[in-house]
Parts: C-alpha cells; structure tokens; sequence
C-alpha cells in the first residue's frame, strides 16, 4: 500500500496480495482517522462479501474467484467501542460481465487498487442494535 493526504482525501494504492479492509483499518489506525467515506475501483483475485438477513438477523457470506473486476466500492469509517469500524460494500465483474456484490469482508487484489478516502472532521459511533441486529450509526 502506498498512499498521500491532500487536503482531507487521502488517495490510496494497494498492491497485489493486499486485502482492501485489512489495509483500510491499517490506514485509518495509522493515521488516525475516526469518520470517513471511502470509493474505489481496482482488480480483485477473491472477494467474500454477503448479506444481512433480516429475519434471522444474521450475516450470510459468499466467495468469488477468479479475475474479478471491482465495479464500484464504496462505505464509511466510523468508529465503535472507540475501535475503528469499517462499513464497506463492493460490486465486482467476471469475465462473462456478470456481476455479484455485497457487504464487503474481504477482498484480495489481484491487479491494482484505487481508493480515495475523504475524512470528515468529527466521530460518529457504532451502537449495537438489539431489535434489529446490526450495529447503527450514534451520534454522540
């Protein structure tokens, strides 16, 4: 990962092997950085990304292989328990132009990646939600 500030954006380029999360929460730790938006492109080998079910309240998960092109990325940073907190959600394409996306917990570059980060001065907590089983934004 190699990345430079200007200003509030910070534009980032993550190397082949590099999963875009795990160097996400490098960065922002790094750099301390509690509230963020974050959008991107780039070339991914593997993506696990899924959904929430609502009724169950429970994540379920999917993995993607092979040369998969990123369509869009996008999410925030936030901040919970004081920890850096990443919500972040992906599109990708394969070779046939099909495309699959989700909540993103995982993706490992395979090409390149291009993120801009653009901070926002101030923090914005997670809280866990019991009723409805995800942790929401709280502004404090």
């Amino acid at each position: 990962m190699d990345y430079r500030r200007f200003q509030n954006h910070y534009v980032i380029r993550l190397d082949r092997g590099e999963d875009i999360v795990a160097k996400l929460k490098e960065l922002a730790t790094t750099e301390q950085i509690k509230l963020a938006t974050l959008s991107g492109l780039g070339a991914c080998g593997k993506v696990t990304a899924g959904l929430f079910d609502t009724s169950q309240k429970v994540y379920k998960s999917y993995t993607f292989e092979g040369d998969l092109e990123v369509v869009s990325l996008g999410g925030t940073i936030t901040t919970m328990n004081g920890d850096i907190y990443t919500h972040l959600h992906i599109s990708v394409s394969d070779e046939n132009g099909n495309v699959y996306g989700g909540h993103l917990n995982e993706a490992i570059i395979s090409g390149t990646g291009e993120l801009v980060l653009t901070v926002i001065d101030g923090v914005v907590e997670r809280e866990f939600s019991e009723e409805i089983g995800l942790n929401l934004l709280k502004f404090i």
